[in-house]
């Protein structure tokens, strides 16, 4: 039976990782030009993700022990496609100058320090929040998919949904959603578009749920999709 054309592309990606994977002469630390130049890479593609003023830190991790990489007089750092310079992330290496071209991965974990609400002492979910037991801190805005709170006093009143450690920054996701209106409750509708708003009148047929879509029967008997903002109000984007 005829064998079917190989790939030459896949063919040279093989081989390279096969270098990468078995060269004896090769030397697994990176040099310290390299390593700088994966901070400042990795930095400045976070940079111009964070608000301003916020600080960035890059601490790059250790490659695969099980690489034997061949030498190479010039490693280039690039950001992979699709990569996210936040948090967990990667940055790729790839050799410009040997005699064997070889590409690998480098993890990376970018920290972004700024202010953020914090708890004071250990808290229990279900804690109703004071502005004794919070304060302003400095945290990783990086640390988790969602950004700190950083306003103290629009928190009073909130409820806990999950234990928070001492020093631990706060998050929306940390409270528990908030019922702008119950089911049968009068409220005021906002339809907005580009340039006006109309508002009406309604009976809620389901409870407003921080977050969730909630419906509303108008006083012409038609039923609209929104979202609750605040108390008793649904806003309906048109």
């Amino acid at each position: 039976m005829e064998k079917p054309p190989s790939n030459p592309r896949r063919t040279a990606g093989a081989l390279a990782l096969a270098a990468a994977l078995a060269c004896p002469a090769a030397a697994q630390t990176l040099s310290p030009q390299t390593l700088q130049a994966v901070r400042s890479l990795a930095g400045d593609a976070a940079a111009a993700l964070a608000p301003a003023g916020l600080r960035v830190e890059v601490v790059p991790g250790s490659l695969d022990p099980r690489l034997k990489l061949a030498p190479c007089a010039r490693v280039e750092p690039y950001l992979p496609p699709g990569v996210r310079p936040w948090g967990r992330a990667r940055i790729g290496l790839r050799c410009r100058g040997g005699a064997v071209a070889w590409n690998v991965y480098l993890p990376v974990t970018v920290q972004v320090w700024g202010p953020g609400v914090v708890a004071v002492s250990t808290l229990a979910p279900g804690t109703v929040l004071a502005a004794e037991v919070l304060a302003i801190g400095q945290v990783d805005w990086a640390a988790e998919p969602t950004p700190p709170l950083t306003a103290v006093e629009a928190l009073a009143g909130r409820t806990l949904a999950r234990p928070l450690a001492a020093g631990e920054a706060l998050r929306v996701d940390d409270l528990k959603p908030r019922e702008w209106f119950a089911a049968g409750d009068v409220v005021r509708i906002v339809a907005s578009g580009d340039g006006f708003a109309v508002t009406a009148r309604g009976e809620a047929l389901t409870r407003g749920v921080e977050g969730r879509p909630a419906r509303v029967r108008t006083e012409a008997g038609r039923i609209v999709t929104g979202v609750p903002t605040a108390e008793g109000r649904l806003d309906v984007p048109l």
